[in-house]
């Protein structure tokens, strides 16, 4: 019924800013200035991600320059109290490093994002080797999809799948991805439904059911109305 969503090697970036586990400190800074990211995956080998360095693994260095170490809630802070006095970005990285699949949904990284708190991912093959990185912006690119695109899938998808016999009667009008349905059905339980599976059409912002029915001989939409 639906289309095949857009997974993270459709929007990912393939020349990805990394380092070595043995950079140095202030190449790090170097790098991160000249390319202007704010993290980077730390490899070995031949391109395996076994961490990843960021501006916040950074900051401690300058956070604790006039502090004594020993005096600065090192209980709470140990993990910032070590970055301290760390040189290397094996030292500095954090480990093991979030990661995603080439395979996996937009949606799904978008959750890994948010539960895990970083603004990007590296991603990575079966055996942990780099493909690429894809970062928040990366994930908003479906919203560039033109409105004409998304109408014509929630027609193709939605519509002709949920009502095929009234079809024919049921406008689809999008607008700034929000999606207005309007029309005539014989089953009004399937409004909600409808809903459902337009929300779930990548690029679509919002839906507006102005569907109506037949239900005991009276029509009324989803909200009753």
């Amino acid at each position: 019924m639906s289309e095949t969503p857009h997974i993270v090697s459709d929007v990912m970036t393939q020349t990805v800013v990394a380092v070595g586990r043995d950079a140095l400190f202030k190449e790090i800074v170097r790098t991160m200035e000249q390319w202007k990211v704010s993290a980077m995956p730390v490899l070995e080998g031949e391109g395996r991600v076994i961490g990843v360095v960021s501006e916040a693994d950074l900051l401690p260095k300058e956070e604790f320059r006039d502090s004594d170490p020993n005096l600065f809630e090192p209980r709470r802070r140990l993990s910032d109290l070590a970055k301290a006095g760390a040189a290397t970005a094996e030292e500095l990285m954090s480990t093991p490093a979030v990661t995603v699949h080439p395979d996996a949904t937009l949606a799904q990284a978008a959750r890994i994002m948010a539960v895990r708190h970083v603004k990007r991912l590296p991603v990575v093959d079966q055996v942990g080797m780099l493909q690429g990185i894809v970062s928040r912006a990366d994930l908003l690119k479906v919203f560039l999809r033109s409105d004409e695109d998304i109408e014509g899938e929630v027609r193709r998808t939605v519509v002709s799948y949920l009502f095929p016999a009234f079809s024919h009667a049921i406008h689809v009008k999008v607008h700034e991805g929000v999606v207005t349905l309007r029309g005539h059905i014989r089953d009004t339980s399937l409004i909600s439904v409808a809903v459902r599976l337009v929300r779930a059409v990548e690029g679509v912002v919002d839906v507006e059911p102005r569907l109506t029915g037949q239900s005991g001989g009276a029509d009324r939409s989803e909200d009753g109305q």
